[in-house]
């Protein structure tokens, strides 16, 4: 089990105005250190048309922590693979081998656009796929080679950086729609998935599976699931801290302070999934609770999990029980939850985890191998 936090370049949130610049280079740093210190794995450089670069901010972290490993997001339209592999090998090199590369194919067609970005959603996802198998290629290619594709062509090309990670960093993909499964199946090491109930995230899941099986790969990818945990010492607390959470949310995007689909509707079938699924009912399973992605429009990770420490932890191990081995988890105050979620949160989790690897263990190595098959 791994624990997947957000490397945040400054302290907004949904529901909290940012007290500074953009980029907060002594907040950004103090929010990844809250984050190794407290247990978690790896943390997210999100990407943005407007935002910091993320890259560069990763190597400003990278350099400075020796643990935390990095998640670092890319969208295949703002640079030419040739370059991008480039910059990923040069920022795993920074650090020590502790970078994944999550390839963003874009689901708004204003937000694409607002980087030049013109082709359809399927073109993207083409694009995307021929940009990862180029990305690839460079890391482990030590001579020149010509590339005549649908979306790149270049000659004579060969890096004279390589990552410290051979082949290379792991591959990071997301997405809920059949060209993202076809695309995430056949290339990403990790699919990762926002927060469903059981039932439907099962099903994406086998979806997953069975587009890497289409592809011809002997393996799957690991599955990441993201939550937004609102977490009190009691559950009494920790639902109204949910209300209040979500009242916050809904104020600023009253004031049109709150990220939103521009045209009132999102386009990505990840989002849509989310609204029906808050159209459907507010709480499901133990802990799912909807209201927190309604309020956004389905604005990304939005589903909460709330309750006490304990009933939280429950609820992600009954995901681990669906085979997610890699749990993102972002709250509202990004820096006091990380802390709160690392203390109280990630050691219940870790705990039980190990005690159902190693009853499974004494079953013989079929049974562990099951649930992640």
């Amino acid at each position: 089990m791994e624990f997947l936090g957000i490397a945040a370049t400054h302290d907004g949130s949904e529901t909290t105005p940012r007290s500074g610049a953009a980029f907060d280079k002594e907040y950004t740093l103090r929010l990844a250190r809250a984050h190794e210190d407290h247990g978690w794995d790896r943390v997210l450089f999100a990407y943005g048309s407007g935002s910091p670069d993320p890259a560069p901010a990763a190597a400003y972290i990278a350099s400075r922590l020796e643990r935390l490993q990095i998640l670092l997001a890319h969208r295949p339209n703002v640079s030419y693979p040739t370059y991008a592999a480039k910059t990923f090998a040069t920022l795993d090199q920074i650090s020590d081998g502790r970078l994944t590369v999550h390839f963003i194919t874009g689901g708004n067609d204003h937000e694409q656009g607002r980087e030049g970005d013109t082709l359809t959603k399927d073109q993207r996802y083409e694009r995307t796929r021929e940009y990862i198998r180029i990305v690839k290629k460079i890391w482990a290619t030590r001579e020149p080679f010509d590339h005549e594709g649908d979306y790149y062509r270049f000659h004579d090309f060969v890096s004279d950086v390589h990552p410290v990670q051979q082949p290379g960093p792991g591959v990071s993909f997301g997405g809920s729609s059949p060209a993202a499964y076809a695309a995430g199946g056949a290339e990403a090491d990790i699919y990762c998935l926002w927060g469903e109930p059981l039932e439907k995230t099962a099903e994406q899941i086998e979806a997953v599976k069975a587009a890497a099986r289409a592809a011809g790969r002997a393996d799957v990818p690991r599955i990441q699931a993201a939550f937004r945990p609102i977490i009190a010492p009691t559950e009494e607390l920790a639902w109204e801290k949910a209300h209040r959470t979500v009242g916050a949310i809904r104020a600023r995007r009253e004031q049109g302070l709150v990220r939103h689909h521009r045209n009132g509707a999102p386009e990505n079938t990840g989002s849509q999934r989310l609204i029906a699924i808050a159209e459907q009912g507010e709480r499901y399973d133990r802990a799912l609770w909807t209201p927190t992605a309604a309020a956004t429009g389905g604005a990304g990770n939005s589903n909460a999990l709330v309750g006490a420490p304990e009933t939280v932890a429950q609820a992600l191990l009954d995901y681990y029980d669906l085979g997610v081995d890699i749990l993102s988890a972002r709250g509202y105050d990004l820096l006091g939850d990380a802390i709160d979620f690392g203390r109280h949160v990630i050691p219940i989790v870790r705990e039980e985890v190990a005690k159902r690897d190693a009853e499974r263990a004494a079953r013989g190595p079929q049974a562990l191998a099951a649930v992640r098959a």
